[in-house]
């Protein structure tokens, strides 16, 4: 495996068990951390801040489905679920893409699709 792709799969492992320190490591200083249409943090605080979001109780459950590289970019395409304050669960699936820099994250851009959307074509 890469020190890329071992990075990205450090940061996952470290994210299931909400291990703020082992994420926090893997990333550059100046981390952008972006959902589309969503939000957009900047720096390792603010990242700090969304790892255990106010919205979930307890770590998710993580399952990396594919992981591809090519150069600096790293794609990780998985499911996660999650227990929401709501009572809600979440049950997703996502493609991360991390731009990586000397081994570190330095932008991840997450897109997140609900398994339980329901879709409406018109």
């Amino acid at each position: 495996m890469t020190p890329n792709k071992q990075t990205v799969t450090e940061y996952m492992e470290a994210f299931m068990v909400s291990d703020h320190k082992r994420i926090l490591d893997c990333l550059t200083n100046d981390v952008i951390w972006e959902m589309p249409g969503i939000y957009q943090h900047a720096g390792k605080e603010a990242f700090d801040k969304e790892i255990e979001n106010d919205n979930f109780t307890g770590s998710p459950t993580i399952q990396i489905i594919k992981m591809i590289e090519e150069n600096d970019i790293v794609i990780a395409e998985g499911a996660v679920q999650g227990n929401m304050k709501n009572g809600h669960k979440l049950d997703a699936v996502f493609c991360d893409v991390f731009e990586m820099e000397k081994g570190k994250i330095k932008k991840l851009t997450s897109y997140l699709m609900s398994k339980n959307a329901s879709l409406k074509f018109e």
